[in-house]
């Protein structure tokens, strides 16, 4: 896919997807897969080059991937197998997160020297009740699982495991996939926010999830019905937080040989 390389990260560079956020769709997204006007909508910021592709309805998920597409292709005429090769690829993704339950789907576009930083955060809502501690001795079978705290949106389960994906083995490579999910219980509902982040770049693991926990720790909730009211904002230390952990994944040194 074609794409323009991003300048370095500051603090200003970070956006911040409050419960009324802009999306690659140029609509607002609240976070929130339906419901009623009393529902607890959540926000967080990223970096700014990931890019946000809500998942319902399916016309809004298809007209996001199109816009995104339009915009990595801008000014690139000549490539149209690429194009929809491209296009195919983010709907499949996008359509394998709503499998999984997503309702927002977040794809890295970040790039160090040109090579790009992948990486993914699928955002799911799950209908059960949800016990942190329960969770923590359910996911330490796979990965290893922690009880932690997070400043917006109070305990969470954290679990950080290795995977070999049908795409790494497609691809033929050598390294897992590393990934880190939070497990969040939603305010006043029986329901769990799961936070899935994912990169398939193992030799810079570390710095990457030192980059997914600090886009987990500006996690927050608003009730969805106070259009009257501003939204939470995430204090700047949190901001300034997020934003180094980015610029310290782009600078560490580059993985051998990884492919995007």
């Amino acid at each position: 896919m074609a794409k323009t390389r991003p300048p370095q990260l500051a603090s200003g560079d970070m956006r911040q997807t409050a419960p009324a956020d802009r999306t690659a769709d140029g609509k607002t997204d609240g976070g929130t897969d339906g419901g009623n006007d009393e529902e607890n909508v959540f926000g967080l910021i990223t970096p700014e080059d990931w890019f946000r592709i809500p998942l319902l309805p399916e016309e809004r998920r298809a007209a996001s991937v199109s816009a995104l597409i339009k915009r990595q292709f801008a000014g690139v005429d000549d490539q149209p197998v690429l194009r929809r090769q491209a296009e195919e690829q983010l709907l499949g993704a996008a359509e394998a997160g709503v499998a999984q339950g997503g309702v927002v789907l977040y794809l890295s576009f970040l790039e160090a020297a040109g090579i790009p930083l992948s990486a993914s955060l699928l955002i799911s809502r799950v209908h059960q009740r949800f016990d942190t501690l329960d969770a923590v001795s359910a996911l330490r079978d796979k990965g290893e699982a922690a009880l932690v705290q997070l400043p917006g949106a109070g305990r969470a389960a954290r679990r950080r495991r290795s995977e070999r994906t049908r795409e790494s083995r497609r691809l033929g490579t050598e390294f897992a996939d590393t990934i880190v999910e939070y497990f969040v219980a939603v305010p006043d509902r029986d329901e769990v926010l799961m936070l899935t982040f994912s990169t398939p770049l193992e030799p810079i693991a570390d710095s990457m999830v030192e980059l997914f926990d600090a886009v987990a720790g500006t996690l927050r909730w608003q009730k969805k019905a106070q259009p009257s009211q501003p939204a939470q904002t995430t204090p700047p230390a949190q901001r300034t937080q997020t934003a180094q952990a980015a610029q310290a994944a782009q600078t560490t040194q580059e993985p051998r040989g990884q492919q995007a």
